[in-house]
């Protein structure tokens, strides 16, 4: 008796249903991550005289996008490793891509809500207004600086195998990308870590967020930024791929 392989894109849609499905279930966590960089728009409110509402939105979607990669992506992926999940999953007839595809779309899906919602927030809280060709710079922007985040949160979990090791590694990262990223941004933590942070993961897609935001604004740093935060992407994901496994013996 011939069996009927189903095709990939039939597959593909089978799992971003049960993804979807998965993410709804846990909907307290994703209210949390939406809610990180809302409050902390909310709280900025008095900064904007004197930085911008550019500059305050592109901060706050850049820890947005730094909830989604380490927090959400990278510890649903651990977990879901530990409990056995991928291997029941791969016992299917489909393509392994097609399982971290269905992944990576649900958290591009998170992207956009977390941009929606500090525009949202930015426009009717903090008065903040964007031109239409900015808002949607923006969200291309977003997408560009959550690959880099998704990266290092496929990074990661290729490195490290226990999900509770992961957990703790993600939420130190986290707090550091805060702390140094968010102040040295700030200048609050002097002229050499404010140049230092320029350039990292966090600095380059805050820059190519907030230039975004204002196209008028868009400079040569503003490119080299783009080219810093792709090449940050590319190798985190190949790193991230190349030793990842899809179980933990």
């Amino acid at each position: 008796m011939q069996t009927s392989i189903p095709s990939t894109s039939s597959v593909l849609k089978t799992l971003l249903r049960s993804d979807f499905t998965t993410q709804w279930r846990n909907r307290r966590s994703v209210i949390m991550v939406v809610l990180i960089p809302v409050v902390i728009l909310i709280t900025w409110k008095p900064l904007i005289k004197n930085f911008g509402g550019p500059f305050v939105i592109a901060n706050c979607i850049t820890l947005g996008l730094n909830a989604i990669g380490l927090m959400g992506y990278s510890t649903s992926i651990a977990r879901d490793r530990e409990k056995g999940v991928f291997q029941r999953i791969r016992v299917a007839p489909l393509p392994g891509w097609t399982i971290m595809v269905s992944r990576l779309l649900v958290q591009l899906a998170m992207i956009l809500i977390v941009t929606a919602a500090c525009f949202v927030v930015g426009y009717s809280y903090d008065h903040i207004v964007i031109a239409p060709i900015g808002y949607i710079m923006g969200f291309l922007s977003a997408l560009i600086g959550g690959a880099l985040y998704l990266g290092l949160g496929q990074a990661i979990v290729g490195l490290i195998k226990s999900a509770e090791t992961v957990n703790a590694t993600v939420r130190f990262i986290y707090f550091i990308f805060i702390m140094v990223g968010m102040f040295g941004e700030l200048g609050a933590l002097g002229k050499e870590i404010g140049n230092i942070v320029q350039w990292s993961p966090y600095g380059t897609v805050k820059r190519i967020v907030a230039d975004s935001l204002v196209p008028s604004s868009w400079s040569n740093h503003t490119t080299y930024s783009l080219l810093a935060t792709i090449g940050y992407a590319i190798v985190f994901a190949i790193l991230g791929i190349k030793k990842f496994k899809w179980d933990v013996k």
